[in-house]
């Protein structure tokens, strides 16, 4: 079983992942099929990695809107007929950059 640490490092590797593609910008996004797989898998992997979270882990760090994040993995895999690609946008521009700055805090605060 993997810790809480490992789980926040693979979330923070899925993360600079998905940045790589993010800076290519929204026109490449919407227009490569590949770059949104290879996102919306990143987000996925945050998603599980997220519920394998501990439950004393998430309920100590509860700024962090842990089942929006699980949910929304939910959404990605069972559901994916309803993926709208600029929601998936908005997230990885506006909503990655914040949690990705709260996990590097999360990951220094265990490495003390």
């Amino acid at each position: 079983m993997r810790s809480d640490e490992e789980r926040l490092i693979d979330i923070q590797q899925a993360i600079l992942k998905i940045e790589k593609y993010v800076v290519k910008g929204k026109i490449i996004f919407m227009e490569n099929e590949l770059i949104q797989t290879w996102i919306l898998y990143n987000l996925q992997i945050i998603g599980e990695a997220v519920r394998s979270l501990s439950k004393s882990f998430k309920d100590s760090h509860n700024e962090i809107e842990w089942n929006d994040i699980a949910d929304f993995r939910n959404v990605l895999v069972h559901e994916y007929f309803r993926v709208d690609l600029d929601l998936i946008w908005q997230i990885v521009e506006r909503e990655i950059p914040s949690f990705k700055s709260q996990i590097n805090l999360l990951l220094e605060e265990i490495e003390k």
